[in-house]
C-alpha cells in the first residue's frame, strides 16, 4: 500500500520485538533497525551515519540506540544525532501496528 510518505511494508511479527533488543532487517534497498520501547514501536535506518556499523547490533538505552563502534547515539524517536562521534542524524521511519505485525512506511 503507498500512501504520501512512501509505501508500507510487512517488516516483522510483534512476537520477534523484544522489549530493548534492537532487531536489523532489509526491505529491498533499505537496512531498518526496528525497536521495541514499552508498548511503543520505532524504526530507523539501521546504518551508523558516523562509520555505517549496524545500529541493530548496538545497546538500546530507553529511546537511545548507542553504536556499538564508537559509542555515538541516536534519539530512535526523532533520529538525532545526540553524542560524540556521531553528528549527521539518522532517518526514521513511520510503522504501524497490523494485527501482530509491525509494518513501516519506506520512500519509493
Amino acid at each position: 500500500m503507498t500512501d504520501d510518505q512512501g509505501t508500507w511494508h510487512e517488516a516483522a511479527a510483534l512476537s520477534a520485538l523484544t522489549e530493548g533488543e534492537p532487531y536489523g532487517i532489509e526491505i529491498g534497498r533499505h537496512h531498518v533497525a526496528l525497536y521495541r520501547v514499552g508498548n511503543e514501536y520505532y524504526a530507523t535506518s539501521n546504518i551508523c551515519t558516523h562509520a555505517e556499523a549496524l545500529l541493530s547490533d548496538g545497546i538500546l538505552e530507553g529511546c537511545e540506540i548507542e553504536c556499538p563502534l564508537h559509542m555515538g547515539r541516536f534519539d530512535i524517536r526523532t533520529g538525532e544525532a545526540l553524542t560524540s562521534p556521531v553528528e549527521i542524524d539518522i532517518r526514521t521511519y513511520p510503522v504501524r501496528v497490523a494485527g501482530d505485525r509491525l509494518e513501516v512506511c519506506l520512500p519509493v
